[in-house]
């Protein structure tokens, strides 16, 4: 996972991402990542790229629904 840990000793339970990573030289239309993410809608994201925006100062994203999702690890 990229969200370091308070105490490196800490052990946690590894993530594991479902689907296929996207071919670069093929990839998917909307969302980059809409085929493995479990937040995509179906339509939205795979239809539409999101724009990049910042959401706090100092932290971008492109998802459509940054600010409107709880992710595990992640500060809003």
């Amino acid at each position: 996972s990229a969200v370091p840990k308070p105490d490196p000793r800490q052990r946690g339970e590894p993530i594991v991402l479902e689907g296929d990573v996207a071919d670069p030289a093929n990839p998917p239309s909307g969302c980059y990542f809409h085929p493995r993410c479990k937040y995509s809608d179906g339509t939205r994201c795979v239809q539409e790229a999101p724009a990049l925006r910042e959401i706090q100062p100092g932290r971008t994203v492109r998802c459509h629904y940054a600010g409107e999702i709880e992710l595990m690890g992640v500060e809003g």
